[in-house]
């Protein structure tokens, strides 16, 4: 049986590699009204891929670490980035549709948000609780977090509509700019 200070590590674990997705959640919740049905999809893609990117980490160890290491910022950089410069876009246009996340837009943003998930998965044989049960308490903070973020965006959306689709466009980009920086020892 796992100790408090090994839950502890894990589900501050979990809460970090959440963040990515509560941004993008919160921001489609502004912006959208979403059903039961759409929030739990957002919900379980975010939590599938935070989930299943550590554990992919965790089995490919220290063989694909090297190879990922030298490409993830540029990939989850250019994929928030993209994400981002959509929903600017369509924020400042009137195309009531256009920015929700489709089912490919939404995969990429559960890739994005989850890509430092595949590289924490090193480290999930020294958390103290097995990496199995690591990866789904990963997987449900992160659906809890999205669903939260989305109820919670909707909320605000009354009152901010395609402003926060706007300014959740422009906190994807910097998050994508920030990975890209800090992989690259840019301001160092």
């Amino acid at each position: 049986m796992p100790d408090f200070a090994a839950f502890s590590a894990a589900m501050a674990l979990s809460l970090a590699l959440a963040m990515d997705a509560f941004a993008v959640a919160l921001t489609q919740g502004a912006r959208f009204r979403h059903d039961w049905k759409s929030v739990a999809s957002i919900a379980l893609v975010f939590g599938a891929f935070q989930g299943l990117m550590p554990l992919a980490g965790w089995q490919l160890g220290e063989f694909a670490l090297p190879l990922v290491e030298r490409w993830d910022h540029w990939i989850a950089g250019g994929l928030l980035g993209f994400l981002g410069a959509q929903m600017i876009w369509f924020g400042e246009h009137d195309e009531e549709d256009a920015a929700r996340l489709s089912k490919m837009a939404l995969i990429a943003a559960g890739v994005a948000t989850s890509i430092d998930a595949f590289a924490a998965g090193i480290t999930l044989p020294t958390m103290g609780i097995p990496p199995l049960a690591t990866c789904a308490l990963i997987a449900l903070v992160t659906a809890a977090m999205s669903a939260l973020a989305i109820l919670l965006g909707q909320r605000a959306g009354d009152r901010f509509g395609r402003h926060a689709e706007v300014a959740g466009g422009i906190v994807l980009i910097g998050l994508g700019i920030n990975i890209i920086m800090d992989h690259t020892g840019v301001f160092a």
